[in-house]
């Protein structure tokens, strides 16, 4: 299995970070294809192909997501948990995602089924990445959530109720549009792979505008800017 580093490693590019991070960043945070990222970049004078555009976001875009997840703050004690449809290569898949009680996107997994052994593997792979477990969860009627809860998580309040789960639903729109822009997922691992950083990275730069002023927000974006330009290892220009 390919270890993904903890860390951006420059060593051996040919372009600066400033130019693969910003690429990495407009593929991700912007509905845009690589030949869209090309375009963009030529428009600035620098040439480079879609296809090593392509390269750039498997070769550091989980590892940018990885860094954002480790620095950012503790997240609500609320887990809502979803699962979405996928079609990939003409079979029905399933997008398994949870967030937390602000709609911060905590994790997310492609699996072939929704029973409850697919269920436990997503409150594993939650439980792993957070490394603490929530005060209570809420999620649609689906039968596998509380059989896999209760041999995972037997002592966390489970609350099953359709209209209680709107942030989890609301948060599949950005993929949703994502999945039209590309024209469906290639392969499960693909959806994988993209999602896992696609929703740390696009999450980051979305901070919910409708609930802040405008002090505030360009306030918070500007923090999250800066968290990005440490992640990337890129000094801030004052």
């Amino acid at each position: 299995m390919k270890t993904i580093p903890t860390s951006p490693d420059y060593k051996g590019d040919r372009f600066p970070s400033e130019i693969i991070s910003h690429a990495v960043w407009l593929y991700f945070r912007f509905s845009l294809s690589f030949r869209d990222v090309e375009e963009l970049l030529a428009q600035r004078g620098i040439v480079v192909s879609f296809e090593t555009v392509r390269q750039w976001c498997l070769t550091f875009g989980q590892t940018y997501a990885n860094e954002l997840r480790r620095r950012r703050p503790r997240c609500g004690d609320t887990r809502h948990m979803d699962e979405v449809y996928l079609t990939i290569g003409g079979k029905r898949h399933y997008l398994w995602r949870a967030v937390d009680q602000h709609g911060n996107v905590l994790d997310i997994l492609v699996q072939s089924r929704r029973n409850k052994q697919a269920a436990k593997r997503f409150f594993r792979k939650l439980l792993k990445g957070l490394q603490y477990v929530p005060r209570v969860i809420i999620t649609d009627k689906l039968a596998s959530y509380g059989a896999a809860k209760k041999d995972i998580m037997p002592g966390i309040e489970h609350r099953q109720h359709k209209g209680l789960n709107n942030q989890a639903e609301n948060s599949h729109q950005p993929t949703r549009q994502r999945e039209r822009t590309m024209r469906r997922f290639k392969s499960p691992g693909h959806a994988q792979r993209f999602l896992s950083a696609f929703g740390l990275i696009s999450d980051h730069f979305r901070p919910k505008r409708h609930r802040f002023q405008a002090g505030k927000y360009r306030t918070i974006m500007q923090e999250r800017f800066q968290m990005w330009n440490e992640v990337i290892r890129r000094k801030t220009v004052a």
